[in-house]
């Protein structure tokens, strides 16, 4: 859970990073990981912020006051009932049972980059974003914590929108999965656990991970090489019925989520491990595409 929360950066980083204006408490990003149970394939379905879910009833955490289930866009779950709501509305929609999850804000975000001392990216066309501020050349580049924040942020590259970003956050989590490889970051003890307590933060709630349990899985999932790695959206069919209230919103294709989840719910991966499928640049409303980690270094 990507969350928009920025109440901890300062208002220097606001400035200098764009990340200022007010938070709606929801969540930007949404991801679906799937571990394989012998921990040699992983498997990321991103879920749009603007899906049509249905947030089913609950209490709310605050008032106690009780609220019967209704449609929403699937990131004002987490501002109804926190990440609890969140959990269960992605459980509803998808019939995967969620073990764990992380919650990470902007100052979690750029601590982490930071930590393991930036992420490279590669792009072969400009990305300029009129509202992060976003400006990067065709190439290689090593983003810092801040910088990193607004590559994944960023939305008004093109007309893709939130597809458009959802690739990019791919993008990042394979140069993530090779920085963590890489950097000699995981195999020394004390940068790992460091690193582990950043991502985790100081919250109190149980996320379902330890420092510990968090550096193993991490471990694990460094040590796999790009083709054991798949990244995709859940399907898209198109746009709803604008619903009074709640503007426009994505509407899932039913019959290859099912199918989706169901193969993920079977520890089966969704591509072969040989594929080579590109994701279309910019990303498409309907167009289904899974791609491998070894797929995606630079386009």
């Amino acid at each position: 859970m990507g969350t928009d929360g920025r109440d901890t950066i300062s208002r220097r980083e606001k400035k200098k990073f764009h990340a200022g204006g007010v938070s709606c408490n929801c969540t930007d990003s949404l991801m679906l990981i799937h571990v394989s149970q012998q921990r040699d394939e992983v498997s990321v379905v991103s879920l749009p912020r603007d899906s049509l879910a249905r947030i089913p009833a609950h209490r709310d955490p605050g008032t106690g006051e009780q609220f019967p289930a209704h449609p929403a866009k699937i990131n004002a779950a987490f501002a109804e009932g926190g990440p609890a709501l969140t959990v269960r509305t992605v459980e509803a929609m998808t019939n995967v049972r969620v073990d764990h999850y992380l919650q990470i804000d902007f100052r979690r975000f750029m601590d982490s980059v930071n930590t393991v001392e930036g992420v490279d990216v590669c792009t072969s066309r400009r990305l300029s974003d009129s509202a992060t501020k976003l400006d990067l050349r065709p190439g290689r580049h090593r983003l810092g914590g801040g910088q990193a924040l607004q590559y994944v942020r960023s939305r008004h590259v093109d007309a893709s929108a939130d597809l458009g970003r959802i690739q990019r956050q791919h993008r990042f989590l394979i140069s993530v999965m090779h920085r963590l490889a890489t950097g000699g970051i995981l195999a020394d003890p004390g940068r790992a656990i460091d690193l582990a307590r950043t991502v985790l933060g100081a919250t109190k709630v149980d996320q379902g991970f330890t420092p510990k349990e968090l550096v193993s899985l991490s471990t694990a999932l460094s040590r796999l090489s790009p083709s054991r790695a798949e990244f995709t959206t859940v399907p898209i069919a198109g746009f709803n019925p604008v619903i009074e209230g709640l503007g426009e919103t994505l509407k899932w294709d039913k019959a290859a989520a099912k199918k989706m989840f169901a193969t993920l719910n079977k520890d089966r991966t969704l591509t072969p491990r040989n594929s080579t499928v590109k994701p279309s640049d910019p990303p498409r409303i309907g167009v289904e595409t899974v791609v491998r980690g070894n797929t995606l270094a630079c386009f």
